[in-house]
């Protein structure tokens, strides 16, 4: 079991969410990652700036008429990280009780 391998970015809660959406979901716009976490616009914004600076997601913003959308995508380099980190998960599941 690698406990030591547990990145507090990725397992904080509403982090951890987002990026479980973004792996099954490519990309997505705020409101429905909002939506996803259950998370208020104020706390999903503090997330998501944590995981843009740890160069875990990719943001675009664009306009659809006259209201600006942003959209957030999980970057290929913590994609593979992340998939480590699910892996490791795993293992500490797998063995617990053993």
């Amino acid at each position: 079991m690698e406990f030591k391998n547990l990145d507090p970015v990725i397992h904080e809660k509403t982090r951890f969410a987002i990026l479980i959406y973004l792996l099954q979901n490519e990309e997505s716009d705020f409101n429905s990652l909002k939506e996803f976490t259950g998370a208020t616009e104020g706390n999903l914004a503090s997330h998501l700036r944590t995981l843009e600076e740890k160069k875990y997601i990719s943001v675009r913003k664009t306009f659809v008429g006259r209201r600006p959308r942003t959209f957030y995508k999980l970057t290929k380099e913590r994609r593979k990280k992340l998939s480590g980190y699910l892996e490791n998960l795993k293992e500490i599941l797998k063995n617990i009780g053993s």
